[in-house]
């Protein structure tokens, strides 16, 4: 059985303080797909992200069309119910004594503070959740005392608590150290396990592995190749997409970057 599309845009074009951002865009992107866009800055893959979560709409068309779970009239908050969307500024709201138990457990609430007297079945939810992420060492740890990685894994972590449908993860790699981006990694790959629809914007081909099943090259804002990585992680597509000049070697599970 086909999985179904929540994503469908056709010929989508569309402006952020009169710049276009988006031109004549055209995707499908389906239930249980990992999916990363990658692209250099610049090439319109938050400008996706907008669009998405209804920051900036495309242009009224007869020739296009933008549907989220098959909807073109978007209820705003269905659609924070079905999609979360982890950026690099929700860090900075979050009380760095508060645990990462109970950043969790603030996700259940809406809120980004310590949630007193909560449920006891929401404690449970939590439970389970930190278990089936394998986060068990850092649970009882201060987000203020947390690496850089495993405050990004807190956060989505606490993305995920309320089971969105689709989890969209926009730079999760951005200033990060090496030994931080290691662990990140490894616990995105934890995400797959948790049928979840993942669509993952980065620049960084480092943190692309093959537990993503699509990827998508967007430059200049526009689409210009879109398959599975084994197919188009070579070094020509790269070196096109970015303008440089690298060799790209696959190693396991993901891919290292050579100078020419």
């Amino acid at each position: 059985m086909k999985n179904k599309c929540w994503l469908d845009i056709k010929n989508a074009t569309a402006y952020k303080h009169n710049y276009r951002v988006i031109k004549n865009l055209s995707m499908k992107l389906f239930d249980n797909e990992r999916i990363i866009i990658l692209g250099p800055n610049g090439s319109g893959k938050s400008s996706i992200v907008d669009l998405i979560n209804r920051n900036i709409y495309p242009l009224v068309k007869n020739s296009s069309h933008f549907k989220i779970f098959n909807e073109e009239l978007i209820d705003i908050w269905k659609l924070r119910k079905y999609i979360s969307t982890v950026n690099n500024e929700i860090k900075f709201r979050i009380n760095k004594n508060l645990k990462v138990k109970e950043i969790l457990l603030s996700g259940l609430y809406g809120r980004f503070c310590k949630i007193n007297n909560p449920k006891k079945d929401d404690l449970i939810k939590v439970k389970k959740l930190i278990e089936k992420m394998l986060l068990n060492e850092i649970a009882d740890k201060k987000f203020g005392y947390l690496s850089d990685g495993e405050k990004q894994i807190s956060i989505i972590a606490r993305a995920i608590i309320n089971n969105p449908k689709v989890l969209i993860l926009d730079e999760p790699s951005a200033n990060i150290d090496l030994k931080s981006k290691i662990f990140l990694i490894k616990k995105i790959q934890n995400l797959s396990l948790l049928g979840i629809s993942i669509l993952c914007i980065t620049h960084d081909i480092s943190i692309i592995t093959k537990d993503f099943n699509r990827i998508i090259f967007l430059k200049d804002r526009e689409i210009i190749r879109d398959g599975k990585p084994s197919e188009l992680m070579k070094s020509e597509n790269i070196n096109q997409l970015f303008d440089i000049n690298i060799k790209l070697i696959e190693n396991g599970n993901s891919w290292d970057i050579f100078r020419e």
